[in-house]
């Protein structure tokens, strides 16, 4: 695996900065890999990893950085949880660890860097050298991964018997004897303009 300093490089490109999110996503990525013994995220292990992220911050385009896995190749998921937290799956070993940042390392930044006033000049630089019992939680978990959220072609495809939109990956809802997609099921989260008021 590259240095720390090359990946976070690369992460900063990405995200179109520096941040505290960036370290902590790119040395959450490292710790994670390391855990499930992936060496090689972007090349050889490509298609044994998977990865599950609870937060859409920064820290999040700093784990797609690193790792390679992103959403359009069905290698990232995310789940909504608003957590700083990701879980990293060997796919070949079933072996998984969930990284969940600590909330406490904002308090101990103030123990590595206090000579910088601004908190988040503090923690940027704080995070680049905690230890990272302080900086991350690290647990053993199992992930079962639904064959319809693994990456590859559609298992299905349907149309929706309401809109005419094509629903893929088992997304479809029947519902009243039709099969609709999850917008006409549950609601859209948006409104269609009359075209007479544009």
């Amino acid at each position: 695996m590259e240095s720390f300093e090359v990946l976070l490089e690369r992460s900063t490109a990405v995200h179109g900065h520096i941040c505290a999110g960036q370290v902590i996503g790119v040395r959450m990525s490292m710790l994670g890999l390391n855990a499930i013994g992936i060496q090689d995220p972007r090349g050889l292990d490509r298609k044994k990893l998977y990865v599950l992220v609870e937060i859409d911050r920064c820290a999040t385009d700093a784990v797609q950085s690193v790792t390679g896995c992103s959403l359009g190749k069905r290698s990232m998921r995310w789940i909504d949880y608003g957590v700083m937290a990701a879980t990293f799956v060997n796919l070949d070993t079933g072996r998984a660890v969930r990284i969940t940042a600590r909330e406490e390392s904002r308090e101990l930044a103030n123990k590595y860097c206090p000579e910088i006033e601004n908190k988040y000049k503090r923690q940027l630089q704080a995070y680049r050298v905690m230890p990272e019992e302080e900086l991350f939680l690290v647990e053993e978990v199992h992930v079962t991964i639904p064959s319809e959220d693994m990456p590859g072609r559609p298992l299905k495809r349907v149309q929706c018997q309401d809109c005419g939109d094509w629903v893929q990956d088992c997304r479809d809802v029947e519902q009243g004897g039709k099969i609709l997609c999850r917008g006409c099921a549950h609601g859209k989260y948006y409104t269609l303009l009359d075209q007479t008021d544009q």
